[in-house]
């Protein structure tokens, strides 16, 4: 793959919610976020609809899927009650991530190597409702066969491992991981794989992702919506997009 081919940003516009949700009030508006992000210039949107709702709400989503003119990527954990709400809206993606109501994040990537039977009957009516299947998992060869193997057509390797060590300070385990970063879309990208990374992603983080060729897509949240708060949804977004472009080229 050419190292020119485009990378998409993809804007989570999660945490919006949490600003609103810690008030109970009706603002700030996920929706009216998503659309100043496509405005500055995002590829599509993404929304994590947590099975506790401590974010973005069912409301949200119904008002991303109406106003959107990008793409929605609607994360969500394999539930079925979750695989309804994806067949009742049938967004352009569905990326499955692992979930557990304690965490503050999403902590790691699915074990789909281990869940590999219950996965494919679950994302098989996703598939089959013209939705792109995605998997959040790690860049363990392992997970990434079995994502190919059940059918998924998309991974999104977690890259939260790489930030938090680069922001520890240990230099040693961030390249490490950074290494098996790119292993791991190599190995999917020959597994027929379309390969998108995120987690974590800052201005100072974001290059030498982007500059792994195997990658189509970058989904990138809390940063930028903190960085907006600061420099607003315009600026913050024009640097990520920047700065990717330049370890692209």
């Amino acid at each position: 793959m050419a190292m020119s081919e485009e990378l998409r940003l993809g804007v989570n516009i999660d945490h919006v919610a949490t600003v609103r949700n810690a008030r109970g009030s009706a603002y700030p508006d996920p929706v009216r976020a998503a659309k100043l992000a496509e405005a500055a210039g995002a590829d599509g949107i993404t929304a994590h609809l947590r099975e506790d709702r401590r974010h973005i709400r069912d409301s949200d989503i119904d008002g991303l899927m109406a106003a959107l003119t990008t793409p929605l990527n609607f994360e969500m954990a394999a539930t079925e009650e979750m695989q309804a709400i994806a067949l009742r809206h049938r967004p352009h993606a569905v990326c499955i991530v692992p979930e557990k109501r304690e965490e503050r994040t999403t902590e790691g990537g699915l074990d789909v190597a281990g869940d590999d039977n219950r996965l494919a009957s679950f994302i098989a009516p996703l598939r089959a409702a013209g939705c792109r299947v995605s998997l959040f998992i790690g860049h363990e060869p392992a997970q990434i066969k079995a994502a190919a193997r059940i059918g998924a057509e998309v991974i999104e390797l977690h890259t939260g491992a790489y930030c938090d060590h680069h922001y520890a300070g240990d230099f040693a385990a961030r390249d490490a991981e950074l290494a098996a970063l790119k292993e791991g879309a190599t190995l999917a990208q020959a597994l027929g794989l379309e390969v998108h990374a995120g987690h974590g992603l800052t201005f100072e983080t974001v290059a030498p992702i982007a500059a792994i060729p195997e990658l189509r897509e970058l989904n990138i949240g809390h940063f930028l919506m903190a960085e907006s708060l600061f420099v607003g949804m315009e600026a913050a977004i024009g640097e990520m997009r920047r700065l990717m472009e330049e370890a692209r080229a």
